[in-house]
């Protein structure tokens, strides 16, 4: 739903709407299932790092015990936004959300939990907040050097912005 009350709530629509796969795929969302418990060594990741050419990687943990400035990084993460950059997260323990705007500029919210990776592409108006669990442990991937950042909406006259823009018009076709 689009309520503004605790960010870390579900926010289910009622009667609650799912969202398939194909739907975000069509937003150019793209998510993958992988064994969280062997990240390290796992050949399908290794496969996806090498196919995708993620060159760079570190993990994060967000909890307040861990995480420099939480609060303020939390808020951060919550704004919408977009990169220019693809946005990969692939959650290794606790759980989150990632929200992403849909053709007709409505929230849709993503549980992601352990074992979860996900593609937002350059773009795309999003944001991110932990769960009721108040934790998540990540590894974040790019392409080359990491480029952290973020262009609160309006931003609309970036390349990327208008990039993506065509995409989702080509696939309304």
């Amino acid at each position: 739903d689009e309520s503004q009350e605790d960010q870390r709530a579900p926010h289910r629509q009622r009667p609650n709407r799912a969202v398939s796969l194909e739907q975000l795929r069509r937003l150019g969302v793209v998510y993958r299932r992988l064994d969280a418990d062997n990240y390290e060594t796992d050949p399908c990741l290794k496969e996806i790092r090498r196919a995708e050419n993620y060159s760079w990687m570190d993990i994060v943990t967000i909890h307040k015990d861990k995480l420099p400035n939480y609060e303020e990084k939390i808020k951060t993460f919550y704004e919408e936004h977009l990169h220019l950059d693809d946005e990969i997260r692939y959650i290794l323990e606790g759980s989150g959300y990632f929200d992403v705007r849909d053709k007709d500029d409505k929230w849709i919210r993503i549980s992601m939990e352990k074992g979860d990776m996900i593609t937002l592409p350059a773009g795309i108006y999003h944001r991110f907040t932990l769960d009721e669990n108040n934790y998540v442990k990540a590894m974040r991937l790019f392409v080359g050097e990491p480029v952290w950042t973020a262009y609160n909406r309006p931003a609309d006259d970036f390349p990327a912005r208008k990039q993506y823009m065509k995409f989702l018009a080509e696939e309304a076709h």
